[in-house]
């Protein structure tokens, strides 16, 4: 039978291409338009950048990588077919673009040139980009449709609203690279309910998916009805894709009945706001199955060559998945960092990692992380036991690596801390355990594990955590070495939260005694963090509104907690900005991340107390 009239099979490309990695990422390209052409699509489209990778950054200084995207860019108009590609590129003129290709046929139909260029947080775009202008809309088979670019959504009077509005547009596709961070997913939910409802119009949001340096993202993309009903959403943190029947009708319906948009659309037409409209040709249409609100998705991790599905998935309603896959924060977080530090470790061709395994809940939760990542096979740990090491810590960490299934390693550190000790006598002050000498046998540590990778090819991940990296509670060559940091930008409070349901979930692979002893470093006898810090839940607070919040110290004090403290907290985060400088990088979690994120000059003489 003919093709519905009035409906849009759309086909939503979620993929995890690699900076740079021009020829893997049209691999995956090619892989879905060979299946959007199989299923009779009408529309497929992938996220901003899809071509390149998201962030460049300083590649798009380099014109040999901006020639390169352009070459990539030919090849995929080259293998386009009946239907409309709808994909992120490099786009060159006199300047360069963060930019949206249109092609149809084997021909380049019209490109579209991000306007709102971010230049805030993690994004440096402006540095890059220059910023577009002019919007148009497309006319495919009747049927009105925009096209915009991530930060273009973001804007209630931006792209969006001409297009929808002035234009007629029943159908906006955004593609985007938003990366994670904790209630970033809802908040992105509640922009995109505005934008469909304010405007009455259906949204195919376009994310990526992936692990890229510091930054994860988060996937969940969606279709997003005019009347703000999420219609399908690709599964969160991976890989995935969906194909939808859309009834543009619907749009027609419900805009009718709408004052507000009637008077914003009458509004824009006498003061003569118009947008051009592109038309589309496709050959003639093809049969397809009759089928009504039909979606299908499949995981894409596991698929090497192009294989036709066997047949569509029929819903008789619409169903949001999220709550389904992601149960709570602690998961979603945990899937980051599980995401994260895979892509990191893959991507950058190390194929092992090496762990220090201490028997505290920091280590635990990284080694728990590079299991999940990579396969607990490729995974070393470390039991590196001083004459400081409580029986309890080394047991600890045996059992946690007996439930994960990891090797281990055990190297005393005893002799070598005694041959420093009698080569430094006569350097140091006193024969007590100081900070020099805790310091010191942290920084062993750190030498037998940059020595195992340097001798294996191992990476090192580091196991330090917000808390202790803000204030400097960490070794400086120490326990700091590494090169990566899974845990960096998660705050101790947090660490318990998602070991907690790691537990829940994977029967209590970390043992309890890891999560209920009191945290120490073991440096000396009867150490405790708490020694040095406050209690984790106050230190925590007082992070949060100094790092991410910006609060300074007078606002803090009023929230309740005492005053010396707070000081006390402020000057070692500020104090210690220097080490963390040197610090591995790690993945962002938090609305505020050491690094790209949150810039402090390490030479300042300013404070806030």
């Amino acid at each position: 039978m003919d093709e519905h009239p009035g409906i849009l099979r759309l086909y939503c490309a979620q993929i995890n291409p690699t900076v740079g990695d021009f020829k893997g990422n049209f691999e995956k390209i090619a892989y879905h338009i060979d299946n959007a052409q199989k299923n009779n699509v009408k529309i497929i489209a992938f996220p901003e950048l899809a071509v390149t990778g998201y962030p460049p950054e300083d590649l798009l200084l380099k014109p040999a990588f901006v020639e390169e995207n352009l070459k990539y860019l030919e090849k995929i108009r080259n293998i386009s077919g009946n239907f409309v590609v709808v994909i992120g590129f490099v786009n060159k003129t006199f300047e360069i673009y963060n930019s949206a290709a249109i092609i149809c046929n084997k021909k380049i139909i019209s490109i579209c040139n991000k306007q709102y260029l971010p230049n805030y947080s993690v994004f440096d775009e402006e540095r890059y980009f220059q910023k577009g202008s002019g919007t148009a809309v497309y006319e495919l088979d009747g049927v009105l449709l925009g096209v915009n670019i991530c930060e273009d959504i973001y804007y209630s009077s931006g792209p969006l609203q001409l297009q929808s509005i002035a234009g007629g547009a029943s159908l906006i596709i955004n593609l985007s690279a938003s990366p994670y961070h904790v209630e970033k997913i809802q908040d992105r939910e509640k922009m995109l309910f505005a934008r469909a409802t304010d405007n009455r119009v259906n949204i195919l949001y376009v994310n990526l998916a992936g692990g890229q340096d510091e930054l994860v993202f988060d996937g969940n993309s969606m279709l997003v009805s005019e009347k703000g009903r999420i219609l399908y959403r690709a599964r969160p943190f991976e890989e995935d894709f969906f194909m939808f029947d859309l009834d543009m009708e619907e749009v027609n319906a419900t805009r009718l009945r709408d004052t507000k948009f009637n008077n914003q659309r009458d509004r824009m037409r006498s003061e003569n706001i118009s947008v051009p409209v592109i038309k589309i040709d496709l050959a003639k249409s093809v049969s397809v199955p009759e089928i009504q609100n039909t979606a299908f998705i499949t995981d894409m991790q596991a698929a090497e060559t192009p294989e036709e599905p066997e047949s569509l998935k029929h819903f008789t309603t619409s169903k949001d998945y999220y709550r389904e896959l992601i149960s709570c924060r602690e998961e979603e977080v945990f899937k980051a960092l599980v995401l994260g530090t895979g892509d990191y470790i893959n991507k950058n061709s190390f194929k092992k990692v090496v762990i220090g395994l201490s028997g505290g809940i920091d280590s635990a939760l990284t080694a728990v992380i590079a299991s999940f990542a990579i396969g607990k096979e490729n995974v070393t740990g470390v039991l590196m036991p001083s004459m400081f090491s409580s029986k309890g810590s080394i047991d600890d960490s045996l059992k946690l690596a007996e439930n994960l299934g990891l090797k281990t390693l055990t190297i005393p550190i005893k002799d070598l801390y005694d041959s420093y000790l009698k080569n430094l006598k006569s350097n140091f002050k006193t024969s007590d355990v100081t900070a020099t000498k805790e310091n010191l046998q942290a920084r062993i540590r750190g030498n037998i594990l940059m020595s195992l990778s340097n001798e294996y090819g191992w990476l090192v991940l580091a196991t330090g955590n917000k808390s202790e990296i803000s204030v400097g509670y960490c070794t400086l060559y120490g326990d700091m070495v590494g090169g990566f940091s899974p845990i960096k930008d998660i705050y101790k409070t947090l660490v318990y939260g998602v070991c907690d349901f790691i537990n829940r979930k994977y029967s209590n692979i970390i043992p309890e005694s890891i999560i209920k002893k009191a945290p120490s470093a073991e440096l000396k006898p009867g150490q405790t963090d708490q020694d040095k810090l406050p209690p984790y839940d106050i230190l925590d607070r007082i992070l949060k509104y100094y790092i991410e919040d910006e609060k300074d110290y007078p606002d803090i004090v009023k929230s309740g907690i005492d005053g010396a403290t707070v000081k006390e907290v402020l000057n070692m985060v500020d104090f210690n900005e220097y080490k963390r400088r040197q610090g591995a990088l790690g993945i962002k979690i938090t609305a505020r991340a050491f690094g790209r994120d949150r810039r402090y000059p390490v030479t300042n003489r300013f404070r806030l107390t």
